[in-house]
């Protein structure tokens, strides 16, 4: 298992041939696994042992991707970023466009004759990016929580599981130390108060203690100083320390288990004839 030990000992300032050879070792981790946040970047190249697990380090690789991706080196979708949003209304310049872009976006909904409804909560803002080409793709809301969420966001997710008249299947993904797991603890057990009349299966997939040992995950040490970690046991774990890639998979196999595939095909050919009758709509405008 990697920890972190700090070094009592500088590191010497990179050659020339040094900074490329790092270079590479970014690229090569961007290309075989995208898109990623810059932390989970960051974490690949310590495990690889490309480069130490500090801070110094940390700004070292965000300032080198920064140059990279100016330089047209690596792409910038290669990189996710969440933390940054914006609001504004959707409008269009024309009816025919309003049109066009529902027959664009028009979907079904895959779990509304599903048995079972399924929902994805993540700790982390940042990866938000990394998650969603899976949940999008199969209908599933995915809740980005920063913190402990306050309890009006409880609620109204509380009354939106009680609305869906089925079990609910919600997976948590958060960092691995004091707060990380009592805020999954607190929000299954505030879900389950608040929804008392709807059947709840809560499971916290990432990070597990299992998958510290078995994935080999870079720690760091506890902060004592968290009024949690009395009762904490060892050392914790970011959750941009699993592999994008490895993220995505066990995100998509949880889901999967629950989607009745002859349901779905249905559904899937259902959608397709409400886009032909929405083309022939657009067709007849047009003309």
């Amino acid at each position: 298992m990697s920890t972190y030990r700090p070094s009592s000992i500088k590191r010497d300032r990179r050659t020339k041939a040094e900074m490329e050879e790092l270079r590479d070792a970014i690229e090569r981790t961007l290309r075989a696994s995208h898109p990623m946040t810059l932390r989970q970047c960051y974490y690949r190249l310590v495990t690889q042992g490309a480069i130490d697990k500090t801070e110094a380090e940390y700004r070292t690789v965000g300032r080198l991707l920064v140059e990279m991706r100016l330089a047209r080196r690596v792409p910038f979708r290669w990189l996710t970023d969440a933390t940054r949003w914006v609001r504004r209304p959707t409008t269009y310049s024309s009816l025919a466009d309003a049109l066009q872009e529902t027959l664009l976006c028009y979907r079904r909904s895959v779990w509304a004759d599903q048995r079972v409804y399924c929902e994805v909560w993540c700790e982390k803002t940042a990866l938000a990016g990394v998650l969603y080409p899976i949940t999008e793709e199969f209908d599933v809301p995915l809740y980005i929580g920063v913190g402990y969420p306050s309890l009006t966001y409880r609620h109204a997710c509380a009354e939106a599981l009680e609305a869906q008249g089925k079990p609910c299947h919600i997976y948590y993904l958060g960092d691995f130390d004091p707060t990380g797991v009592d805020i999954s603890r607190k929000l299954e057990a505030d879900l389950r108060m608040l929804a008392p009349n709807t059947e709840i299966h809560f499971e916290r997939i990432a990070v597990t203690r299992e998958q510290i040992v078995d994935l080999g995950l870079p720690t760091r040490p506890t902060k004592r100083t968290d009024s949690r970690a009395k009762r904490f046991r060892g050392r914790s774990v970011e959750l941009d320390a699993i592999e994008p890639e490895t993220l995505r998979a066990l995100v998509r196999e949880k889901i999967e288990q629950h989607i009745n595939q002859r349901v779905l095909c249905a559904l899937l050919r259902t959608e397709e004839l409400e886009r032909e009758t929405l083309r022939q709509v657009i067709g007849e405008y047009a003309s």
